[in-house]
């Protein structure tokens, strides 16, 4: 069936349509622009006189620094010296004292890490019961929701059941909703306009939705909130940033509303989300974790950052013009990985607006924001390759002009977690060798230097022992921490089934962890070395549901991490036998790491474990209202099937869709003479050829159809196909 391009112009294409939404005309799926500009920002460039005042003094924790850096340095300190009496036994040699180097470095990292864990364990004992719900708001704030070919059923539902909370308050009128889709598949495209028309007649009257599409998403999510604040951001004083898997009660939105208000320095001020609705075993883990020991971890960094905190990217206030007026996030010179689009943007935009005299910092005693985690391991190291990636580009950024000392410290504490996989390998690397030259290597009996001893590397064993206990109990003490709060704790500790129960879930807990510690240090030490050779991670979206990965992948992620671990296991056994069983942790959770990995996102295990009481938070033994009610309307979005739905099929067969998805669309850009756009090209022949509607679904490319949805005059092309061949 041959079809007419010229004949079938933008205007009749809107005009096929004409039916269109009756509720379109009082509820716009966009409301009218009120731009602010968002100047770029220098990172080289920042004077004193660009600093605002303060209108409330503000006089930093020292206290609480001095001790948790200068704890942190002189336990540092003793740990080096200790290190060095257990190699300095006889002369020490350049192995010893490269062991000496790495173990100062890497006993730091869990040296500071030990000492505001402390702060945090006193903090969580005065912990403050969660605030009254102010009586009235005054700003207006947008919520944002970012997506990213997600589920929309997950995002809608968690949306409407985030507004249903507000409404519960009073005070949905100081709130508009946006979905903000930087989706690049055309199903999951089609499938959130259709989701957002049956969200916005279920909110006719009651809340303000918007959805807007972004035809390239330019800057990743940093460019999808900035195209936002350019374009609607003079309108609200205040943007509540969400991620796809976040959930707010109502009064955790409205009590950070109230905060930013009450505080007219504020810039940025973060909740402390807790992982909820995981079933399969890593995902468990990591709740369990996230709910018992987080907390001493988070607010023990909100007291020592006081005012000069961080920000995590989503369930966070923002104050929308001072984040246009410092915020806009430049481009690195030169290629990716280093190069281009800053990926870990959202600690990049604390220390820029904290540098313009604007406070950022966490309330982590505020109660209800929740968000999830990836179901399996290999989930976690797909997602951390990006975040390796975004954390190593701040080598570029921590020397940037004007930075707050402590930001540049939250800058560094982002770049050793993912530093440090390597250095702990690097360590371990050292002691082989040191083993190796010990056993096999003939000692130097006449040196340059007269010596009544031949260069020999020895070390004091029971110092060495001993110094390596104390290492892992500064090593685990957070989590030491966390249990005992809980056991103390009646709620908590019922939460968890009480107390022999929630003992044996964190042994649970830490045994895990040894075991996935060796396998992550590999993975996390190749992604260092792949960023640093120039690999470019990307950006693919998170897998958020439980669910298995098949078996062959399995293999194909560990195969040479097992292979390492049996190679390892091996030799330190033919070396020496004490050398197997000081690395029998590490050699163990490598060799198994095939089956740890598979069993990680197995639901079977993750809910035999809650079978039987352990690995249980309290938000599992009494979900919380808005988690039960987002579950029940995902299950209830998910049976609509618009997930399901092929897009293109959906648009050609409702008119009142299409009249909807074109009127959404941007102006297109004037084509150039001579320019050819090679997936529209091919898109527009499939249609020419085809005879029917399902004939263009049946060959055209994912890249094709977006070029499809994206061109009015071929949707109208397309529409004027029928749906079915009537050959025979």
């Amino acid at each position: 069936m041959a079809l007419s391009l010229d004949a079938l112009t933008q205007d009749r294409a809107l005009e096929g349509g004409a039916m269109g939404d009756p509720a379109r005309a009082d509820a716009p799926a966009l409301p009218p622009e009120n731009r602010l500009d968002m100047p770029v920002q220098s990172l080289r460039r920042f004077g004193a006189a660009e600093v605002r005042k303060p209108i409330k003094p503000y006089r930093p924790p020292y206290l609480s620094r001095l001790f948790v850096f200068g704890g942190g340095l002189a336990l540092t300190g003793w740990g080096a010296f200790e290190m060095y009496r257990v190699v300095s036994v006889s002369s020490v040699t350049l192995l010893q004292w490269a062991l000496l180097a790495l173990f100062t470095i890497n006993f730091s990292w869990i040296a500071i890490a030990f000492t505001s864990a402390i702060v945090g364990f006193v903090g969580e004992i005065r912990r403050k019961a969660t605030p009254a719900l102010p009586a009235k708001l005054k700003a207006r704030t947008a919520v944002l929701s970012p997506v990213y070919n997600e589920a929309t059923a997950r995002v809608f539902a968690s949306l409407y059941a985030m507004i249903e909370e507000i409404e519960k308050t009073g005070q949905i009128a100081h709130f508009d909703f946006f979905i903000l889709s930087d989706t690049t598949q055309p199903d999951a495209w089609i499938a959130e306009e259709r989701a957002f028309r049956d969200l916005r007649v279920r909110l006719a009257g009651r809340a303000q939705v918007y959805y807007r599409h972004r035809p390239k998403n330019v800057g990743r999510k940093a460019g999808n909130i900035e195209d936002f604040v350019t374009r609607w951001g003079g309108s609200y004083e205040h943007m509540l940033v969400l991620d796809a898997d976040s959930l707010m009660t109502g009064h955790c939105i409205v009590s950070l509303a109230a905060a930013m208000e009450a505080d007219p320095d504020s810039g940025i001020i973060q909740s402390l989300p807790l992982i909820i609705n995981r079933n399969t075993l890593f995902a468990r883990l990591q709740q369990f974790a996230a709910r018992y020991y987080g907390p001493i971890i988070a607010t023990g960094l909100a007291i020592w950052s006081g005012r000069d905190g961080n920000y995590w990217g989503h369930n966070a206030i923002i104050r929308t013009r001072a984040f246009a007026d410092h915020c806009g996030m430049p481009t690195l010179s030169g290629k990716p990985p280093f190069g281009g689009h800053i990926l870990s943007h959202d600690f990049v935009e604390a220390a820029l607006i904290r540098r313009a005299g604007w406070s950022v910092y966490m309330l982590p005693d505020l109660e209800g924001s929740y968000e999830e985690s990836p179901p399996s391991l290999i989930d976690l190291a797909t997602r951390d390759r990006r975040w390796c990636q975004g954390n190593l580009q701040h080598t570029r950024v921590i020397g940037a002009a004007g930075l707050k000392l402590a930001t540049r410290q939250h800058f560094a504490t982002g770049i050793m977690s993912y530093l440090a996989s390597p250095l702990w390998l690097l360590q371990l690397i050292v002691g082989i060798m040191l083993v190796l030259q010990t056993r096999y290597v003939r000692p130097e009996y006449f040196t340059k230097e007269f010596s009544l001893f031949p260069a020999w590397p020895r070390f004091d064993a029971e110092r060495a022992l001993q110094l390596f206990g104390i290492t892992m109990l500064i090593l685990l003490a957070p989590k030491f921490f966390g249990l005992l709060l809980a056991l103390f704790r009646r709620a908590e500790r019922q939460a968890a089934g009480g107390g022999f129960l929630l003992i044996m879930s964190a042994l649970i807990e830490i045994i895990a962890s040894a075991l996935l510690a060796p396998i992550l240090m590999v993975i996390q030490s190749g992604v260092v070395v792949q960023i640093v050779l120039g690999r470019d991670a990307g950006w693919n979206p998170q897998r958020r549901d439980d669910g298995s990965i098949p078996f062959r992948d399995i293999v194909r992620r560990h195969r040479m991490q097992t292979a390492l671990g049996v190679i390892t296991g091996v030799s330190a056994f033919l070396l020496a036998p004490s050398l197997a069983g000081w690395m029998s942790p590490t050699i163990i959770g490598l060799v198994l790491s095939i089956p740890i990995s598979a069993a990680s996102g197995m639901l079977s295990i993750g809910l035999a474990l809650k079978s039987m009481g352990l690995l249980m938070t309290p938000e599992e033994a009494s979900p919380p209202p808005i988690a039960t009610r987002a579950n029940t309307l995902m299950r209830e979005f998910a049976a609509m099937g618009f997930d399901d739905d092929n897009g293109l099929r959906a648009l050609h067969a409702d008119e009142a869709l299409r009249h909807f998805h074109l009127t959404e669309l941007p102006p297109g850009e004037p084509r150039k003479r001579g320019a050819v756009q090679p997936e529209r090209a091919i898109a527009e022949a499939r249609i020419r050829d085809a005879e029917s509607a399902d004939d263009v679904i049946a060959f055209i490319q994912p890249k094709e159809a977006m070029a499809l949805l994206s061109d009015r005059g071929l949707i109208a092309m397309f529409a004027q196909l029928p749906a079915h061949s009537t050959a025979a």
